[in-house]
């Protein structure tokens, strides 16, 4: 286990991601709702889909009022019923940077057209099915407070013991990746172990980093910032390696 740093691109992501908060929990929300309505089962207890949305929900602070609403959407009828579908996007921004997006619509006319336009006007060129996917790799990741376990070297122990493959540093917090089909029994393990997990998802990571200029990566960020905004979008994933030179950059 190398416990390697992403320090850099981490802080990065959560300094974007609390300036769009207010969309994020609309994202959290149709997350909630897709896996509740899925797994046939409005108890997180018995539908492993939703525990994961929901642990994702609490770990940006989303209330509880709107975790039980989102639930509750899944299982209407009439006007109040949801009806989306999953839709990958794929495509590469600006310095060959590759970019994978995935989204939960109601409307996939609408969304295609979104998607498209924020390349178009990022100086990026939307792909097929297939164009860029291989540069990713699917994986677990869970998010442990450092401060439940401040020593390294027993927490590697920990993530060992547990089955985790490997851990990052992600600054105020231990980034644990498993396998897809482990993810749910490592974080299980862990908690056993008397470890609070504050969020766990499956994410796709890149098996290759792009390594770009600062002003690429300015470039490269205004595609992703664009992507991010869009509703139907829920995760966008790139191949971008954000040195902290970069991070520094992009924060100013």
């Amino acid at each position: 286990m190398s416990g390697h740093s992403k320090w850099a691109t981490t802080k990065h992501r959560k300094a974007a991601q609390d300036k769009k908060r207010s969309a994020i929990f609309s994202k959290l929300s149709r997350n909630i709702t897709v896996a509740a309505k899925e797994g046939g089962d409005p108890n997180p207890d018995n539908n492993a889909s939703l525990a994961a949305a929901v642990a994702k929900a609490k770990s940006y602070s989303l209330p509880k009022d709107k975790i039980d609403a989102a639930i509750k959407k899944a299982f209407s009828s009439g006007s109040d019923s949801a009806h989306y579908e999953n839709i990958v996007y794929e495509g590469y921004g600006p310095a060959g940077v590759a970019v994978y997006c995935e989204a939960l619509t109601d409307n996939r006319n609408r969304t295609a057209a979104d998607v498209r336009s924020a390349f178009n006007h990022s100086g990026g060129n939307l792909g097929t099915t297939g164009s860029v996917a291989f540069q990713f790799e699917r994986k677990g990741q869970i998010m442990v407070e450092k401060k439940q376990s401040p020593d390294e070297e027993e927490f590697m122990l920990q993530v060992a013991d547990a089955g985790g493959d490997d851990y990052q540093d992600g600054g105020d917090e231990w980034i644990v990746i498993t396998s897809p089909a482990d993810l749910v029994s490592v974080k299980n393990s862990l908690e056993a172990s008397g470890i609070e997990v504050m969020g766990y998802e499956l994410i796709m990571e890149p098996t290759t980093l792009t390594e770009v200029s600062v002003n690429d990566a300015k470039k490269v960020m205004r595609l992703i910032d664009k992507l991010e905004e869009l509703e139907d979008l829920q995760n966008v994933y790139h191949t971008m390696d954000i040195t902290d030179e970069i991070a520094e950059a992009l924060d100013e």
